[in-house]
């Protein structure tokens, strides 16, 4: 897949079908998107192509209501090569780019850079200066410049619009199950292994604290999740929160005990995937009595694993 960062310096000279938005999360509504982009491409042997920003333009001309963002630039990028996209366009979200009206930005990248045939857009995303640029806006330039123009529908779930805000709500609440139908896959978070206090070891499951790069954490609580170690998906419990049964006010911490696992993985850097809630995250009056909550919780995951329909899980991940 080929990656621009801007268009400035783009060689870019076959045609294109493409998409533009912020695509944060790539949940089911992207995912459609996507899908059209990749089959309309394949069918005019040109190629599929999306224009994100970066940062969030929120971030920039409304620093005060902006997201905290489900993924990371390079987790998206990477999820559009998995949907098909094969050239990512990454456009720096600055306040002069925001002033750049809708109509020029189509003719000067979409058309003259991109060589765009169609252009698609999710249902009620805006462009350009002051968000001008709608799918009317849309179709009435590409009469005059000569592309074809199309609106995705929303995509919907229980009767519910499936949205970025509306899984950052999902994930608030701990609700990972019906998050992850929203996104098609399972909520993960992506960061590096650090050193710890080390008292998994003396309970006698030890753990590996994540400083997730991702923004949002699902709430606090202990779920089943799977875990990413060299290429391969491994069973695991994590615990999401504070750990009250030790400290007071601290910061949420990702803490996850990987099954049948006895590497060392300081210092590198795992995925984790949230697949079902077990409880919420409290205080034991003794270490004992948190040992053993901990040994019904992996053998609940443990059973959760086992069960039909979940036993292929961490394959699908």
């Amino acid at each position: 897949m080929r990656l621009f960062h801007g268009t400035d310096n783009a060689e870019i000279q076959r045609p294109t079908v493409l998409t533009l938005g912020v695509f944060d999360g790539l949940h089911l509504g992207h995912q459609l998107i996507m899908r059209t982009v990749v089959e309309r491409a394949s069918a005019l042997g040109v190629v599929p192509t999306a224009i994100t920003f970066d940062p969030h333009p929120r971030a920039v001309l409304h620093p005060q209501t902006s997201p905290p963002l489900l993924q990371t630039l390079d987790q998206k990028v990477e999820g559009f090569g998995v949907l098909g996209i094969e050239q990512t366009i990454v456009v720096h979200f600055t306040e002069e780019f925001s002033k750049i009206p809708a109509e020029d930005f189509l003719q000067d990248v979409v058309m003259n850079r991109l060589h765009a045939k169609e252009v698609y857009l999710g249902r009620g995303f805006g462009f350009g200066h002051n968000r001008e640029g709608n799918i009317e806006l849309l179709r009435q330039v590409s009469k005059e410049l000569g592309f074809v123009a199309g609106e995705v529908p929303e995509v919907g779930l229980r009767n519910q619009r499936v949205s970025s805000s509306k899984v950052r709500e999902l994930l608030a609440q701990g609700k990972v199950n019906l998050a992850r139908r929203m996104l098609g896959r399972p909520y993960g978070v992506e960061g590096r292994v650090e050193r710890g206090n080390e008292r998994g070891h003396t309970l006698g499951f030890p753990t590996a604290n994540l400083r997730p790069q991702n923004r949002v954490i699902p709430a606090n609580g202990v779920y089943v999740t799977g875990t990413l170690i060299d290429g391969q998906w491994r069973r695991s419990v994590t615990n999401v929160g504070t750990r009250p049964t030790f400290e007071t006010g601290s910061e949420p911490s990702v803490e996850t005990f990987v099954m049948n696992w006895a590497g060392d993985l300081y210092g590198d850097v795992i995925r984790v995937r949230f697949l079902y809630r077990l409880r919420n995250e409290q205080k034991f009056d003794s270490l004992e009595s948190l040992k053993t909550q901990i040994t019904k919780d992996v053998d609940r995951a443990q059973n959760y694993f086992e069960r039909a329909g979940a036993k292929h899980m961490l394959a699908i991940l």
